[in-house]
């Protein structure tokens, strides 16, 4: 059940950012943009965090270069590797995303009840724990957000 709300989630966001004006994203393109950003993430670790290949990555971050929503700059530390930068449209789509995720979660609560909503946060924050997923950022994998984040249910 968990797999058809996170898809709902993905289709009102992936709707939200076209109706703003950004009708060239498809939902792969739209799930690059996400809550923590991947400003500063090495190509390699947004590929292991969306569980796609290096390559099938690659193609995604060159379509988003080539129409202006972000970089590959090189990495200061490893002259091999690159390091994804957004531009100002990148960080416009991605400011849509987090509005776009917080709508969702407001549907979400309109109907259920905030009540509900807030007891769900809880307990996926409580198996987050269990599950020991919290604080994986160092190796690409998300950390978990608090509850002021955006759209973070």
């Amino acid at each position: 059940m968990t797999r058809l709300v996170w898809q709902w989630v993905r289709r009102q966001i992936h709707a939200e950012v076209v109706a703003a004006g950004y009708d060239d994203l498809n939902p792969a393109h739209v799930s690059v943009f996400r809550y923590p950003s991947v400003e500063g993430w090495r190509p390699s670790q947004l590929a292991d965090d969306m569980q796609i290949t290096k390559q099938s990555v690659n193609e995604l971050l060159g379509y988003l270069e080539k129409r202006g929503y972000l970089l590959r700059e090189r990495d200061p530390y490893n002259s091999r590797s690159r390091i994804i930068r957004l531009t100002d449209r990148g960080q416009a789509v991605e400011d849509t995303t987090f509005r776009a995720a917080e709508n969702a979660e407001r549907i979400a609560g309109e109907l259920l009840g905030k009540g509900r909503v807030q007891e769900l946060r809880r307990t996926l924050a409580d198996l987050v724990d269990a599950l020991n997923l919290a604080d994986k950022r160092a190796t690409g994998n998300e950390t978990l957000p608090s509850e002021d984040a955006p759209g973070v249910m």
